[in-house]
């Protein structure tokens, strides 16, 4: 872990917006201080710009909530993001991902996941893999998801992938 390039904000670098956001995203994610949302709200539009587009993937999406989870997790395995697998094991497990399940989603074998499952993990680990998906990998991806659902699935791994390295690069302390 490095030294924060970029501290979380209080109030005064915050403005009372993004302040009040910030505490009530805190609470909802079960920490005290959620520095994610304490940092990037220093870039107090474009924190609020960002919230709405991560809350309409994240909870206001087509794919049901579980599977926008174990999607999330894996892109955080991938990137060895372990601040969003804290916040997103949490997250999981309110949307039904099993304690086994959450465990998986670090771990490279596809064996025993239910078919649907195993094609978003797999597409995940392809689009991270080579940015992009090819014809027979898309074709399984849309046997189980329609084409708003095969849309979303590709913004939702491209948005916490850019997260993660964000993370890294600003140097987000993890969460007490």
């Amino acid at each position: 872990m490095r030294t924060p390039r970029v501290r979380p904000g209080r109030l005064r670098q915050l403005g009372p917006v993004n302040h009040l956001l910030s505490g009530l995203l805190s609470r909802g994610a079960g920490v005290r201080e959620a520095h994610l949302f304490t940092t990037l709200g220093r870039n107090r539009s474009l924190f609020r710009f960002w919230l709405a587009y991560s809350g309409a993937l994240m909870l206001g999406g087509r794919l049901p909530r579980r599977e926008t989870e174990l999607v999330i997790l894996r892109v955080a395995h991938r990137c060895d993001s372990d601040y969003e697998r804290r916040h997103h094991v949490r997250l999981g497990h309110r949307a039904g991902l099993t304690a086994t399940e959450l465990e998986r989603t670090a771990v490279d074998d596809l064996t025993g996941w239910r078919p649907a499952d195993a094609v978003l993990l797999e597409a995940t680990d392809l689009l991270m893999a080579t940015d992009d998906l090819d014809d027979a990998a898309w074709r399984r991806l849309r046997a189980y998801w329609d084409e708003r659902q095969a849309i979303e699935f590709c913004l939702l791994v491209g948005q916490y992938r850019g997260l993660a390295a964000t993370i890294r690069v600003l140097g987000i302390a993890p969460d007490r």
